[in-house]
């Protein structure tokens, strides 16, 4: 009889190995690697338990969607990205920087769904129930059936269930809960993976939804094994620059809706605020008729927003030209620039320093922001502002194309919504044919000089009378 051969297995990536070591080689964990082999034997010796008539298997056509329902939370950005609402018995999980938000958006959430009469049960492992209840003062979320509770131990939150009730459970946060199963400190993958299955599996027997807040590590993943994210049925990113206001959220993974809706909201002395039409944030609400800005559409998940571009060129005073972005790609806006000088004849615009910026401090990463860069670039090359009321937007290639973006249409009917009555797309088929419709293709001829110094002259005149 062959001798059975040991195999040690990590417990928390699952890194296998045919013999003992103290340090798994996939996680770099120590002390995680252990032996499988009565655990195989415990596995082949199970034996099949009898299905009680409350969970035997059931046509999915017999199955009702009743008791499943969303039901709103009160606050119709986060709805908008949860889908609809909450779902009883749903674990979603939000994650963000430290400061950004996290727990004044959630005790928002408490507040407005205590307001409505059920009971809301918040968990907070890192304050103390004064420190929650000033924040609570400050944002107005003083309701008699928000019920508190500083606990950083499993069965004592389990306790607190069960004595409360609650139709809603917040827990802040589930890597600084601890359970006394696992012999690991809070925040070991370990720990998080106990005490979030153990919650997992009390919102399902329960049909008590929960929020989970997660931590992220430096490079902005959720902190803990990847397992969290798997266990949960919604996971939520709270994003937000800190030099600004705005947050947004979005959802990485969703089970009862889709995944790229956005909800936007704004930090207020008085607490977060939901912004419904955030159409406006990104346009700067200077004069008419200056020069070197262009409003692109950009999309936010199914979001259209449209965002005003400027850009500023000035003779360079050192060797090597400048080129200072802010809210751009770096990289695009010197292929942009490569192309303007080479197939939209605008010579020197490499030897200028340029600078591009954004307004509002959004950030635009995707290529349908190329056209209304390059509009920019070639206004304020020529000093001739381009219409109030016109957007671009469209990807340019090498060769000089501008190419189709993804929801052009939506992006123009949001653009003539907000009266943006003058769209430059890829209908006009190249950067070229773009700017010549605007007149900023090239020198020009030496008539179209002078008109242009002309009227360079006229808009200085109305700008000192």
């Amino acid at each position: 009889m062959a001798k059975s051969v040991s195999s040690f297995r990590c417990v928390e990536c699952g890194w296998t190995s045919i013999r003992w070591v103290g340090r798994c080689g996939e996680c770099q964990q120590w002390g995680t690697v252990l032996d499988t082999a009565d655990q195989g034997a415990s596995a082949r010796a199970l034996k099949p338990v009898q299905v009680s008539d409350a969970r035997a298997a059931r046509p999915i056509t017999a199955v009702t969607t009743e008791s499943v329902q969303h039901w709103p939370s009160g606050i119709n950005e986060f709805d908008r990205v949860l889908g609809g609402g909450i779902v009883p018995g749903a674990a979603i999980l939000l994650s963000g920087e430290p400061g950004v938000g996290k727990s004044t958006l959630l005790l928002e959430v408490a507040a407005r769904a205590a307001a409505t009469g059920q009971k809301v049960l918040y968990v907070s492992a890192e304050e103390s129930v004064q420190q929650v209840r000033l924040r609570a003062e400050r944002t107005n979320a003083l309701v008699p059936t928000l019920f508190l509770a500083a606990e950083t131990d499993l069965a004592t939150i389990l306790g607190q269930i069960d004595a409360v009730g609650p139709q809603l459970l917040i827990v802040d946060s589930v890597q600084t809960v601890a359970s006394s199963n696992s012999d690991s400190l809070a925040g070991q993958p370990s720990q998080v993976r106990e005490v979030a299955s153990t919650l997992i599996r009390v919102a399902k027997d329960r049909h008590l939804p929960v929020l989970l807040v997660g931590h992220v590590t430096k490079d902005g993943s959720i902190a803990g094994p990847r397992l969290l994210e798997h266990l949960v049925d919604v996971v939520c990113q709270f994003e937000g620059d800190r030099q600004t206001a705005l947050r947004f959220v979005r959802a990485l993974k969703n089970r009862f809706g889709p995944t790229d809706e956005v909800g936007c909201f704004e930090m207020t002395g008085d607490g977060i605020a939901e912004v419904p039409d955030p159409s406006g944030l990104f346009l700067s609400r200077g004069a008419t008729g200056v020069s070197g800005t262009c409003v692109t559409v950009a999309l936010e998940g199914r979001r259209a927003l449209p965002v005003e571009v400027q850009a500023l060129l000035v003779k360079s005073t050192g060797p090597q030209p400048r080129r200072v972005v802010n809210g751009v790609d770096p990289s695009r806006v010197a292929m942009i620039l490569a192309v303007l000088e080479r197939r939209a004849k605008l010579s020197g615009v490499g030897q200028l320093d340029v600078y591009i910026s954004t307004v509002g401090g959004v950030r635009l990463t995707e290529p349908a922001a190329d056209l209304a860069i390059a509009v920019a670039i070639a206004s304020a090359m020529h000093d001739r502002p381009v219409p109030h009321d016109m957007a671009a937007y469209g990807e340019i290639s090498l060769a000089g194309e501008v190419r189709p973006v993804n929801a052009g249409k939506h992006r123009g009917a949001e653009a003539r919504r907000l009266g943006f009555n003058k769209i430059l797309d890829a209908e006009l088929g190249s950067v070229t044919a773009a700017l010549e419709r605007l007149r900023l293709a090239g020198p020009g001829t030496p008539a179209e000089q002078r008109e242009r110094r002309v009227e360079a002259r006229e808009r200085e005149l109305d700008r000192v009378f």
